[in-house]
Parts: C-alpha cells; sequence; structure tokens
C-alpha cells in the first residue's frame, strides 16, 4: 500500500474502532474510538505492515471495522480506514494526491492477517 510521504515522521498511532463504518463512504475524517495508543516500534511495525499490503481486487461494500490516525510530535499526519471485507483502504491527509485516497489491498495476505490480528488485540476481552 502507498503510504504518504509523511509516514517517517509517525511517532505514535492511535488505533480506531470504527463505530459506524457507512459513514466513511463519503466523510472527510475518519470517526471512531480510540482503541490503543501505539508508539515507537510498534507504531513503525504497523506502518510496516501496511506499507507491506499487496494491491487486490477491490469490492463493493466498504465498511471499514478499524482505522488509524498516525501522528508525529505536535501533529496528526494522516489517517487511514480499513475494509478487510471488501480490500479497500481510504486515505485522508494534507496534500494527499488523489490515487493514494482510496486504494485496495489484499486482506487474506500474511502482513493484512497480522494487522488483523494486532487490530483485534486491542478489544478488551
Amino acid at each position: 500500500m502507498l503510504l504518504p510521504l509523511t509516514h517517517g515522521k509517525t511517532e505514535l498511532i492511535e488505533v480506531i474502532r470504527i463505530t459506524d463504518p457507512l459513514r466513511h463512504l463519503s466523510s472527510e475524517d475518519l470517526a471512531g474510538d480510540t482503541a490503543a495508543i501505539w508508539e515507537g516500534d510498534r507504531a513503525q511495525q504497523a506502518l510496516s505492515l501496511i506499507a507491506d499490503l499487496p494491491n487486490s481486487e477491490l469490492y463493493r461494500c466498504f465498511l471499514p471495522g478499524w482505522g488509524i490516525r498516525a501522528h508525529d510530535s505536535t501533529d496528526q499526519l494522516f489517517e487511514i480506514a480499513f475494509c478487510f471485507r471488501c480490500h479497500g483502504a481510504r486515505m485522508w491527509g494534507p496534500d494527499l494526491p488523489a490515487e493514494h485516497q482510496g486504494q485496495s489491498f489484499d486482506a487474506e495476505s500474511p502482513a493484512a492477517l497480522e494487522l488483523l490480528r494486532r487490530f483485534r488485540s486491542c478489544l478488551p476481552d
């Protein structure tokens, strides 16, 4: 997956559990509840997994259940919502090229399965 150029500035990631997936069909930002904060190596590992997501055929539903907000020391850099059903991702961020705003990924790839496992580990038992 193509990440914004600013991804290298990321210091922490908010893991977002999306509570209203239909909202994201036309929204201007990511909405949901913060499920975890990943910093340092954990944030970098997550970005590596996201960067390693291979392209896939995009289906139609786009009902994302998880997302991230990437931050540097002072600002939010970008947001991504992931739909593991339709293999779609939607990105928001300043100066983000149009071709990066909507992307597809192989939700069955090892990187995607590991990312989803990490997202799910943020939920309370």
